[in-house]
């Protein structure tokens, strides 16, 4: 039984960014909400407080005050307007997928084995949902997408932030920081948390295509504009960058050619991914891979770099695996335990170790069925070599 108790805890240290990105996408709804609040009743604010002004004067006109009343009542009926659409299209759907997926979650807190029904289901989910993320991480979106839609499961992945990360970085290998500067300003505040320099990178490379293009002047007012308000913290990159305007793009000079090179365009793609993720909590890596390591960790041996003592039962040792396993280190075992490469099986007292004359090993019962089968002779699976039952001899393991 213990052997087969859940963690509960150790199956959610994978789900932080499974939680965490409607989290972040119902932010996004708050803050429009906030700005629209803000904008649509401080202009009411500011109305009401001029005719509340000239009440007190007796300069107000009872038309242009009640003028100024529809016109706050407009605004304020325009703001409600506004914000439950803003709820029915991006609000609700977003609480209902952190519902959903909440109540994926604590669906793991009830359950207290493996080997139960319901977590096989649980785990049946959640491999689907990490394939969909490996999906869509390497481009393959139509194959996400179908997937997704098949296991019923489009609440419990994330097309729509992956979709967009692909539009973005589509729009920056074509050269274009307009996309990934509007994601950008909808998230200043956050990347300003994390200390991103995404902005200024981005930016940066606004000038360098206009320095590029030889447009000195629109190059220096972009400067002025976007630039220069990072001076505290890239001064020697914005006074390097302004070098550039008396320096052509054919340039051998290293550091002038390395701000020409096309290779920062692959770099400002890179900046993006990590910083979108940071922001979500992604990982990196698929989380496909995640796992596959940490489980390859926990298996990994020695042997398992030894061709001639691979296991076929032995998932590290498989050669579409392996390579993968080569990145993890291994595993730590306080009691090492013994596997027959005939059988499978776990060597104990129940199932005893035989040796051979050459010294390889193998079970008793695996031994036992050979010997059955062949008149009383057993051959070894390493280097076939053959003798009678009677002359293996017992390995007792201390």
């Amino acid at each position: 039984m213990s052997s087969t108790k859940l963690n509960s805890e150790g199956v959610l240290l994978f789900e932080q960014p499974f939680a965490r990105v409607p989290y972040e996408n119902y932010r996004k709804v708050f803050r429009a909400t906030q700005r629209n609040i803000e904008r649509e009743l401080g202009n009411v604010q500011t109305v009401s407080n001029d005719l509340l002004k000239r009440s007190k004067s007796c300069e107000v006109n009872l038309e242009d005050a009640a003028k100024s009343v529809d016109g706050m009542i407009g605004r304020v009926e325009n703001l409600k307007r506004k914000l439950s659409e803003l709820q029915d299209t991006a609000g609700k759907p977003t609480l209902d997928v952190t519902r959903e997926r909440l109540q994926h979650l604590m669906a793991v807190e009830t359950l207290q084995t493996t080997s139960s029904l319901d977590f096989s289901r649980w785990a049946d989910t959640r491999l689907d949902r990490w394939l969909v993320d490996w999906a869509l991480r390497t481009g393959r979106e139509n194959t996400a997408r179908t997937l997704a839609h098949d296991r019923n499961i489009e609440t419990l992945v994330d097309i729509d932030l992956f979709t967009d990360i692909r539009r973005i970085e589509l729009a920056l290998s074509k050269h274009s920081c307009t996309e990934a500067l509007a994601w950008c300003s909808e998230n200043k505040t956050a990347l300003r948390k994390i200390k991103s320099t995404l902005e200024f990178e981005l930016r940066l490379q606004e000038y360098i295509e206009l320095a590029r293009d030889q447009k000195k002047q629109e190059a220096m007012a972009y400067s002025k504009k976007h630039l220069v308000s990072w001076q505290e913290t890239h001064l020697p990159q914005i006074m390097q960058a302004a070098t550039l305007l008396a320096i052509k793009p054919s340039t051998m000079c290293g550091p002038y050619r390395r701000l020409y090179d096309d290779s920062r365009w692959v770099n400002l793609i890179q900046a993006f991914r990590l910083a979108i993720y940071n922001l979500n909590s992604l990982p990196t890596e698929p989380l496909l891979n995640l796992a596959l390591y940490s489980g390859l960790a926990s298996l990994k041996l020695p042997s398992c770099n030894d061709r001639s003592s691979h296991n076929v039962d032995c998932p590290v040792c498989d050669p579409s695996v392996n390579t993968l396993a080569q990145e993890v280190p291994f595993s730590h075992h306080a009691n090492s335990t013994i596997v027959c490469r005939i059988s499978g099986k776990i060597m104990d007292e129940d199932n005893m170790p035989m040796v051979f004359p050459n010294g390889q090993v193998y079970s008793r019962e695996a031994l036992e069925d050979m010997a059955a089968k062949h008149n009383g002779i057993v051959t070894c699976q390493v280097t076939n070599q053959t003798c009678e039952f009677s002359a293996l001899k017992k390995v007792f393991i201390s």
